[in-house]
């Protein structure tokens, strides 16, 4: 192996790492928004709470960095070089802990996504007893698995920030395929993610957990295997899309997907 490829490769396991961390950072700062909420703590003081914590971890960096010396030994030059990346490194990180302390509002950004998301669609009424069943069905499992084996679905059903909207957003999904399309749709599915596999890479990095928009509570169903779904029908069946969603999902949610996708036929803004 050399040594670019051995580089590229512990890059891409350093990217993996964070990519973890800030979920489960994602995913705590939630818990502790909702775990505040029930004890009667203001959603002002939780923002200030937990914006504190954050600046703090952050300031903890920044000790470790400026406390830093150059090895044992070095040549001058190797020493000046040195300091001069901890003071740049060390200003870049008191910007962010001053920042980071200064951030307010997640608190009621998660509340209200987080209301929506678990707020149930209401029951499709029945057919009429006459209707006749379509001709081919539709196997949700089977394409909720297809859409995880993607490559830019970084997330498993146990990492979901909102495990309980999964079933609801995939139906709402799947309601707009229609009958004529449901057979080899697994496949149309998977030629889908192939053909814009670097969109969505780009688009899961800018906008997905731990990116910095998401840090404000938005854009909560970018990495969920079900958005695979969304993005295809915004491409093949916009309107259909919009009108099986309304009135059953909120239209924020959809809103956040059609803004980073950017589909031919804008519905919701």
């Amino acid at each position: 192996m050399s040594t670019t490829e051995h580089d590229s490769d512990a890059y891409a396991e350093e990217l993996s790492r964070i990519s973890q961390h800030q979920r489960a950072s994602t995913t705590a700062r939630i818990t502790v928004f909702q775990a505040l909420d029930a004890v009667g703590i203001s959603r002002e003081q939780a923002d200030e709470i937990v914006s504190q914590l954050e600046a703090g971890a952050v300031a903890g960096a920044h000790t470790w960095v400026s406390e830093g010396s150059a090895p044992h030994g070095s040549e001058q030059r190797f020493e000046d070089g040195w300091f001069e990346g901890v003071r740049a490194s060390s200003s870049l990180l008191l910007r962010i802990a001053d920042n980071t302390a200064a951030q307010r509002g997640r608190a009621e950004s998660n509340a209200l996504l987080l209301a929506h998301l678990r707020e149930k669609a209401a029951p499709a009424p029945a057919p009429p007893a006459q209707e006749a069943a379509p001709a081919v069905a539709l196997d949700a499992k089977e394409v909720l698995a297809a859409a995880l084996r993607c490559t830019w679905a970084l997330t498993d059903p146990d990492n979901f920030l909102i495990p309980e909207a999964s079933e609801e957003i995939l139906t709402v999904a799947l309601s707009a395929v229609g009958e004529d399309e449901r057979d080899g749709y697994v496949e149309r599915l998977e030629a889908f993610a192939a053909q814009h596999r670097e969109r969505l890479e780009e688009l899961l990095r800018g906008w997905g957990p731990g990116s910095k928009p998401a840090e404000y509570g938005r854009y909560m169903l970018v990495g969920q295997p079900e958005s695979l779904i969304i993005y295809e029908r915004m491409e093949a069946r916009p309107f259909l899309l919009h009108g099986k969603w309304e009135g059953e999902l909120e239209d924020v949610l959809l809103g956040d997907l059609e803004f980073v996708w950017g589909p031919r036929v804008r519905l919701s803004r």
